[in-house]
């Protein structure tokens, strides 16, 4: 499986990513060793998608991180 999944990070901003271990992943997150989030944990899981083609999960990641896919994420997701 491969999962697109957001996080809500400590300085209220959100991060998109997509992976096939989501517990390993958020792990990594939390320890530091993701740049994005390095300097905003903690990081809690808000939410996740399950898709069982790697493009599937790609396009999904890829449209919730357009303009028109934040105002979904904000709107539905969160």
């Amino acid at each position: 499986m491969h999962y697109v999944y957001i996080l809500k990070c400590a300085d209220q901003s959100y991060y998109t990513g997509c992976t096939q271990n989501i517990e390993d992943r958020l792990k990594k997150h939390n320890a530091g060793q993701v740049h994005f989030t390095s300097n905003r944990l903690p990081v809690i899981l808000i939410s996740y998608f399950a898709f069982q083609e790697k493009h599937k999960a790609f396009q999904f990641e890829k449209y919730v991180k357009s303009g028109s896919g934040i105002a979904f994420r904000n709107k539905r997701l969160i």
